[in-house]
């Protein structure tokens, strides 16, 4: 299926790079768009068609993913409005806030609409994307579901958990990347060289998050097998959470989320 991603920006230019590396999308099928053309140069090095025209890729594709800023999908599908044929073209938004109701309003025509939240780490093919639907058949919602599992892991949700998604995969990356940097500052400050200490808390993070994934446990239950009894790690995790390390995190996430409804 051809596929266009309207507004590469780096989320944009992540689920493209992560589309054609998994080979779920041959380059020369895959179409590409933003204001400044010049700005996915290496996404052409790829082979993928790279435009400036909303308008060109939609006649070239099949599947539209909208990948703009949230104020701009309504624009965008009312741009491309005239050129959607029922039958043939999908809509996916990866957009926050804006609903599917109000995406199938701006199309003026009944076609499957998708709302989909991955996050940046699409471009290393381990994104969590969550997807909801709406006019879409087994097959369409198989398809979609396929091209976002080439990026990563993939979970179907109701719409109204959305924003919750926003928060939880796409910002949480920012809120790992921040406690990942907070633990190099730390690794510093003991002896190690920054480089060193990164790759320590980088095989690290990654090595907890597999442990959690394939054994299925409850954080709790890891955290547990390296408490010892006045050991170092349970010193070290109570004076963490003195200073507020878990409420600081989940008052973060709450407010974020708060920000999300104001808006």
């Amino acid at each position: 299926m051809k596929t266009a991603i309207i507004g590469c920006g780096n989320l944009g230019k992540a689920l493209a790079r992560g589309m054609v590396e998994s080979g779920m999308i041959e380059a020369n099928h895959l179409f590409a768009t933003r204001r400044n053309v010049h700005a996915l140069e290496e996404l052409k090095a790829l082979g993928i068609h790279t435009m400036s025209s909303n308008q060109e890729a939609t006649k070239q594709a099949d599947l539209i993913i909208l990948a703009v800023k949230p104020w701009k999908v309504v624009e965008v599908i009312e741009e491309i409005r005239p050129l959607l044929v029922a039958g043939r073209h999908m809509l996916v938004s990866v957009a926050t806030g804006i609903t599917m109701g109000e995406m199938q309003e701006a199309a003026g025509i009944d076609l499957p609409v998708f709302r989909a939240m991955p996050n940046t780490a699409a471009d290393v093919g381990e994104s969590m994307t969550c997807i909801c639907h709406s006019n879409a058949s087994l097959v369409q919602m198989d398809l979609v579901e396929k091209i976002f599992q080439s990026l990563g892991g993939t979970i179907q949700i109701n719409e109204e958990l959305m924003e919750a998604a926003t928060i939880l995969g796409a910002c949480g990356i920012a809120y790992v990347m921040r406690f990942m940097r907070a633990m190099v500052q730390g690794g510093i400050q003991i002896g190690f060289s920054a480089k060193m200490a990164s790759e320590i808390v980088n095989q690290t993070v990654k090595g907890a998050s597999k442990l959690l994934i394939e054994r299925g446990e409850h954080p709790e239950n890891e955290i547990d097998k390296v408490t010892t009894p006045k050991g170092c790690t349970i010193v070290g995790l109570n004076e963490m959470e003195h200073n507020g390390f878990s409420s600081s995190l989940i008052k973060g996430i709450v407010a974020s989320y708060e920000k999300i409804e104001r808006t």
